[in-house]
Formats: C-alpha cells, structure tokens, sequence
C-alpha cells in the first residue's frame, strides 16, 4: 500500500475502520469494560489513535485488525490501571453540608425539662425503657410491679410529656 500523503487521506481510512470494525471493536470493549458507555468511550479513543497512527496501519506488517483489537485492550487496560492508581472519587452526591447540632441540643434539653417534670414512677419507667432499653416485662421485674402497670404508666408519661411539649411550643 502507498503512503497516505495529506491529513484528509487519513480521515478516510479511519472513517474506512470505523464503519467497517466499529462493532467489532463496541463488542469487545464491552466485554472488557462491562459497560457501554465506556466502551463506546474506548472505541472513539482507539479511532483517534489509529488516525494519529496511521502509517502503523498501512506497514503491510501485522493485521489492521489484530492492531484495532490491541489498541482497545490496552485503553482498557490503561483506563483500569490509572482508576487503581488514584484514590476513591467523592460523588457529587455527597452530603457535604455542615450539619448544626443546635436543633438536637435543644430537643435534649427540652426533653430533660419534660422528664423533670413528671410523676418520679413516670419517669423511671421512661428512662428504664428509652435510655436503658429495658423490655416492659424488664422493667417489670425491676421494680416488682405487673407488667400492665408498666405499660400504662409508659403511656401515661408520654401523653404528659406531648401535651408538656405542645404547651411549649405554643410559647415560643
């Protein structure tokens, strides 16, 4: 084969490749890669090698073929080595706003006032179950009494502490 002469000459023979070994080069990125749209990546970038290298096409050494085939294993290959290289990307979808912790300090705050204020067999109920995570029938055995006694009073203390809550809010 002739030496290709002008720049145009080399677009027509990639333009050639790529309509002739497009989809054999698509396939076998896409079993490399896994994936489509990186494929469709590396057959594009394997085009721009081949029309930077040209003249390797035309040696009449080797199969144009087996050369395409080569270049998108090594893009791939390239591609996976310089992902191991580099630490872990943050995705854009990460949370990176500063949270406040104002709002759950108050929250802590307003609940200890509330708890302050109840009957003392409310709030030990209350806290054995909520800050010791005591099972009723726990708590129960704990400080002697039936297990319904227990419940209700639990029920009792958050129907105070929710109506406490709403007289609060309504305040501030």
């Amino acid at each position: 084969m002739r030496a290709l002469s002008d720049s145009g000459e080399a677009e027509a023979l990639v333009r050639d490749l790529f309509q002739d070994k497009r989809a054999a080069m698509l396939a076998y990125a896409r079993q490399l890669t896994r994936n489509h749209a990186e494929a469709e990546d590396v057959v594009q970038e394997a085009m721009v090698r081949a029309w930077q290298h040209h003249a390797a096409l035309l040696n009449g050494k080797g199969s144009v073929y087996g050369w395409l085939m080569t270049v998108v294993r090594n893009i791939v290959h390239d591609r996976y080595r310089a992902r191991a290289a580099r630490p872990q990307e943050v995705s854009v979808d990460a949370d990176l706003t500063v949270h406040d912790h104002a709002d759950a300090v108050v929250d802590r705050v307003l609940v200890r006032d509330v708890l302050r204020g109840l009957r003392a067999e409310h709030r030990d109920v209350l806290e054995r179950m909520y800050f010791a995570n005591a099972t009723p029938s726990e708590v129960a055995r704990d400080l002697g009494v039936p297990s319904g006694t227990v419940k209700s009073r639990s029920h009792r203390a958050i129907r105070q502490m929710r109506q406490r809550r709403a007289g609060l809010d309504r305040t501030a």
